[in-house]
């Protein structure tokens, strides 16, 4: 079960399906239905999901289905939230003796079924995690997606039984999507019909950096030269080398954002130039980038970095900030000769190219410039545009197969328009 960040997320405006009665939020049954299995949660961190639901929610009816919570009460239910963007969250809260007693897939499968009852329609699955197999694979579906974002077995912590529940998966899918190369690399090999859609970017929400005149409260008082990251604090990040690096100069601040996740907080470095500001919201994101000199991507070289493709690459040049990174593949490969991201493999050679990506901010229009030309065509809702075209495609393929195999016992589904 993954961490829940509170007792109650959902706020306000939750309603729930308890045990006798159904009183909830409920999708327009005149619309395509698209149910999203995550193993993040849709308020933890703004990332790959939530920018492509939210783009998806003006076409679909969306479920975002998280993993459960524990609850203090004696039954399960279901809370289900509406975000701004149109995505209704769903939250299963399953008393705790039931997740101790390894009850929670079953009791989940009947939460989701009662759900789903009351929506009369057949859903796109939209799998981010293989778990959710477990309590999904009977539900009539008009459409499969694996949108596989990070090499989840890798990750410290990872269900033993995750790579099977994958296999399972991937021969049910009627597509894969990858979020970058590498795993594009891994995943077609088992996959015809694999994808590459790499990390996309809102542009003109990072380009607010570029202008901000007022530092966050926390930060104002840091002074500079500043190098930032935000982003989960987890095993993936390489903390050596950020004490090396804050060790070498300690005249350079560095600046820390983001949950700390699956690690001790003990285990972080401590030095007076490194400052962990805890996590911020998505809308807060540029403020903090735009008082940086230097955005980092200090990751560690390991199996759990071995197929990413980080979304805050371009997030860092649409701020325009230049980027300092460890040697990640699918970084290198997008970008390694832009000029922007500089490409460090140890703390001598890491602390060199701080240097001179400090150097090149002495001409900030220079480098929002190139930012801009590399980012040139990039943002999700192309991405969402591109997917969509390729979804439509493989349900009018699935269809023709389905009524030349049995003439008039399939009615007809319904699609995402063409053109976003």
């Amino acid at each position: 079960m993954s961490w829940c960040p509170n007792q109650d997320p959902i706020g306000k405006s939750k309603q729930t399906i308890g045990a006798v009665q159904a009183s909830t939020i409920l999708p327009n049954p005149n619309k395509p239905l698209l149910l999203c299995l995550s193993h993040l949660r849709w308020n933890f961190v703004y990332q790959r999901p939530q920018h492509l639901m939210s783009r998806f929610a003006k076409h679909y009816e969306v479920l975002f289905f998280e993993e459960p919570c524990a609850s203090q009460s004696a039954s399960a239910r279901l809370a289900v939230k509406m975000t701004e963007e149109g995505v209704r969250v769903l939250t299963p809260y399953i008393p705790k003796a039931d997740l101790e007693a390894n009850r929670a897939v079953k009791i989940q499968r009947e939460l989701l079924d009662r759900y789903l009852s009351l929506t009369q329609v057949d859903p796109v699955l939209w799998y981010y995690t293989p778990m959710s197999m477990a309590f999904t694979d009977h539900v009539r579906t008009s459409l499969i997606v694996y949108d596989c974002m990070d090499e989840l077995s890798a990750f410290r912590g990872a269900p033993p039984q995750l790579l099977e529940y994958e296999k399972r998966l991937l021969d049910r899918a009627d597509l894969v999507f990858t979020g970058g190369y590498s795993l594009y690399d891994a995943k077609r090999k088992h996959h015809a019909n694999t994808h590459p859609f790499p990390s996309s970017v809102d542009i003109a929400h990072f380009k607010a950096a570029r202008r901000v005149t007022e530092q966050a409260e926390d930060q104002a008082a840091i002074s500079g030269p500043r190098l930032g990251f935000y982003g989960v604090i987890d095993e993936r990040l390489d903390l050596e080398l950020i004490d090396a690096v804050a060790a070498a100069r300690p005249e350079w601040q560095i600046i820390m954002i983001g949950p700390v996740a699956k690690i001790n907080p003990d285990e972080l470095p401590q030095r007076p130039n490194i400052h962990y500001l805890g996590p911020k919201v998505y809308d807060e994101l540029p403020q903090y980038l735009g008082g940086w000199d230097v955005a980092l991507m200090p990751f560690a070289i390991n199996e759990a970095t071995r197929y990413i493709s980080p979304t805050k690459t371009p997030e860092y040049l649409a701020g325009g900030r230049p980027v300092v990174s460890t040697p990640i593949r699918d970084v290198v490969n997008s970008y390694g000769d832009t000029g922007l991201v500089h490409i460090a493999s140890d703390s001598a050679s890491f602390i060199q190219a701080v240097e001179t990506a400090l150097a090149s901010m002495q001409q900030p229009e220079q480098v929002a410039h190139m930012a801009d030309l590399i980012l040139m065509g990039m943002s999700w809702d192309d991405t969402v545009l591109r997917m969509g075209n390729i979804m439509e495609k493989a349900i009018d393929t699935a269809q023709s197969q389905a009524l030349e195999y049995f003439p008039g016992q399939y009615a007809e589904r319904p699609t995402m328009p063409s053109r976003v």
